[in-house]
This record gives C-alpha cells, sequence and structure tokens, in this order.
C-alpha cells in the first residue's frame, strides 16, 4: 500500500527567522494521524534567516541526521564539536545520555535550507556520538546512494537504530529501485523536482509512505532530489 503525503498538507511554522514544514507532529504542530512513520520520528525542513539560528538546547536518546540543501549550516556541540555543514555533507548527531548544541546560519545574505531528521533508536543511553561525511553528488546521480546505516555501510554515517537511509539525484530517463524486505515499511521524501514512485507523482515536498510493499521504484523524474527510507514497522 501506498499513501501519498502532499507538501501543502504538511504542518507549517513561521517565526520569522525561521520558517519550517513539520512532516510528522513537532513542537506547536500536533497531528495524531502524523506522529512518524516506522521509526522515523522527524523531518523538519527548515529555512534559518541569514544571520539567525537555534540557540543552544539539548537532546537525549535520538539519532539527528542533518542534510543540508543550500546555505551552509554551523553546528557546535557539548562533545567539543565545532563545524560548517556544506551542501553534500549528511551529519550524524546520536544525542545518547544527552548532547548540547547549536544550529546557525552566520551568513549575512543567503538563507540555509536544510532537512532535520530524527530516527528512534534502537539502544539508549548510550555516549553521545557525532559523525559528518561528503557525500559527492556524482555518487547520487542516476541511482539511490545509501548515506545513513546501522553498520556504516558504503561509506555511509552509522546511526544506532534499524533504518537506512539512500539519496538520490534522477532526471529524465534515470530510474533507481529499492528491495523492501517482508515487514518493513519504506518512506520516500522528494526535496526537489518531479519524480513516480510506483506510478504516483510526486512534487516537491511530497511524500509516499509505503507498507506491504516489496519495492521501491522511482521513475520520470524531472530534475529530482530524493531521500529514501528503510525503516522498521
Amino acid at each position: 500500500m501506498l499513501t501519498l503525503r502532499k507538501s501543502q498538507d504538511r504542518g507549517y511554522a513561521d517565526h520569522g527567522w525561521l520558517k519550517s514544514y513539520h512532516s510528522f507532529s513537532f513542537a506547536g504542530y500536533y497531528d495524531p494521524a502524523h506522529m512518524g512513520w516506522g521509526n522515523l520520528r522527524v523531518i523538519n525542513e527548515d529555512r534559518i534567516a541569514p544571520g539567525t539560528g537555534f540557540g543552544k538546547h539539548g537532546h537525549r536518546d535520538m539519532e539527528i541526521i542533518s542534510y543540508v540543501l543550500s546555505g551552509e549550516l554551523a553546528h557546535q556541540d557539548s562533545m567539543g564539536n565545532i563545524v560548517a555543514i556544506p551542501p553534500g555533507d549528511v551529519q550524524r548527531m546520536s544525542a545518547g545520555t544527552g548532547v548540547m548544541h547549536s544550529e546557525f546560519n552566520h551568513a549575512q545574505d543567503r538563507t540555509t535550507h536544510f532537512l532535520q531528521i530524527w530516527i528512534e533508536p534502537n539502544v539508549t543511553g548510550i555516549a553521545p556520538g557525532y559523525e559528518q561525511k561528503t557525500i559527492p553528488d556524482a555518487q547520487k546521480r542516476g541511482r539511490l546512494r545509501l548515506v545513513a546505516s546501522p553498520d556504516g555501510a558504503q561509506g555511509s554515517v552509522t546511526i544506532h537504530a534499524d533504518a537506512s537511509l539512500h539519496a538520490g539525484l534522477l532526471d529524465g530517463a534515470e530510474t533507481a529501485e529499492l528491495a523492501l524486505a517482508p515487514g518493513r515499511k519504506g518512506y520516500v521524501h522528494l526535496v526537489r523536482g518531479t519524480l513516480e514512485v510506483n506510478g504516483r507523482r510526486l512534487d516537491a515536498g511530497d511524500a509516499a509512505l509505503l507498507e506491504n510493499e516489496r519495492r521501491i521504484v522511482l521513475a520520470n523524474a524531472a530534475d529530482a532530489e530524493v531521500l529514501v527510507f528503510d525503516l522498521t514497522a
């Protein structure tokens, strides 16, 4: 079964310095029908205005992935990491027993546009951890490139969760597929462009929620950037 979630049906918050679309219930947006999908708990599409950002705040027992689309995200945390996250990098922060961090857009002339993703861990009470890797566009072109996984396979970041995340860039006749084992859930989030998921059209910001499907097939794309999740039910 495949269910479409249109971009305009997401929650939305405009804080002036931050404009955010929420795929699942988050902060002031609550929708009991959209509390998460499998162990995927949060996908926030955030745009941070120039010279602003999230002040220091805490997380605990959550796997947090940042995927920057444009601009740059400045990250600082209580583990001692002070880094910049540009487009093409995938950042993983394991909150574990507790971590404090801040995220800023220090540029004065451009917005930082990124996806904040939370996945529920399969182990709690671990020491906090941090990892960041560059995934060149060439490795995502015309295919699904593994970018986060439980074992760090294929140069992906390692998450403490029963889930994997792939990213792809598709256009024209390019296609990509991902098999789903029985009992697994799939989630497709279209970052930009258009494409079809198992024959159903998605536009930028749309998502496809899949269960009891054996395969995710992406085709008929136009300038598409897509994230595909393999999740526990």
